[in-house]
């Protein structure tokens, strides 16, 4: 027993640097792309009960496997909340931060978190990451009225703090924006263009609110709501307008709705060699009676670099 005490850690110093010679290293280079997906009647009414068999989804018009899918999606959720607090918004915000706060404590589970943005002039984090509502409240009573709306550098701030998001394999990245729409900051470094790509290059799904007091205000920005609306489309989210305070809570009622009754559909990106390209994702529904009266939404694509 004595002897053998002393030779087997001489026996192991000996095999291991065999072992670390002949055992081949393999080193798996996959993608899992996300692909959240809403299905609405003609009415706008989330359609629930679908099977992985009814969809189809193709990267740049090939065919992919769904690896993933998931009915009523309740994978976890990463939220950036992007406030306007220019003052023709922030005039009306004591409705809005009860409607936001609400939104915040019903919709938070454990496993999500919600991050919340000021802007204004520039914009500014003045909650980070957190699964408590009360902190996104204490949050949203510490804002501030500012000048201008730097709607796009908004936009890029949010998607940057969404890739430092939790990296869970499924988990929905989604930016709310409540604003009255357009960029009119004197700062041009970020246009819509730059925006959006670094929303697609976060997974983001942007839903607006747009906030609207006057419709038929002459000095109202339909080009900054346009943009807005094409956002939104771009990226696979869903635009609310507000033209009373009440509508508030009906808008926030709505996101909460959509991003419950999600599909979630993912599949491994074929490897293509590195590039940043961007690859287009479509998903369609195989029943073509069903594809005539129900419409599909999801993301566009994404970039082939995303982090």
């Amino acid at each position: 027993m004595k002897c053998l005490r002393y030779l087997l850690p001489a026996l192991f110093l000996v095999a291991l640097p065999v072992l670390a010679q002949d055992v081949p290293v393999i080193r798996v280079d996959t993608r899992l792309v996300n692909v959240p997906v809403n299905v609405t009647d003609a009415h706008g009414a989330g359609v629930v009960g679908l099977s992985q068999e009814d969809f189809t989804v193709k990267e740049d018009g090939r065919t992919q496997k769904i690896a993933i899918f998931e009915r009523e999606a309740s994978t976890p959720l990463s939220i950036v909340m992007a406030v306007d607090t220019s003052g023709s918004v922030l005039s009306q915000f004591k409705v809005e931060r009860d409607a936001a706060k609400k939104f915040a404590q019903e919709l938070l589970r454990p496993e999500d978190e919600m991050d919340l943005i000021a802007f204004s002039y520039e914009a500014n984090e003045m909650v980070s990451y957190t699964n408590d509502w009360r902190r996104i409240d204490d949050g949203l009573k510490r804002l501030a009225k500012g000048e201008d709306t730097a709607l796009y550098d908004a936009v890029y701030v949010a998607s940057e703090r969404l890739t430092e998001a939790k990296k869970d394999a499924t988990r929905r990245r989604v930016l709310v924006l409540i604003t009255d729409g357009g960029d009119n900051s004197i700062r041009k470094e970020i246009g819509y263009q730059k925006a959006v790509a670094e929303a697609q290059r976060a997974g983001a799904a942007i839903y607006p609110i747009i906030v609207v007091p006057i419709l038929a205000d002459a000095g109202r920005n339909v080009a900054g709501e346009h943009a807005l609306i094409q956002m939104a489309e771009d990226t696979g989210g869903k635009y609310f307008y507000v033209t009373q305070k009440q509508d508030l809570k009906t808008a926030f009622a709505h996101l909460s709705d959509d991003l419950r009754n999600q599909y979630l559909l993912s599949y491994y990106a074929p490897k293509r060699g590195q590039d940043s390209s961007f690859r287009r994702i479509s998903v369609t529904l195989n029943d073509t009676d069903l594809a005539k009266t129900l419409s599909v939404r999801s993301r566009a694509g994404y970039y082939a670099d995303a982090r």
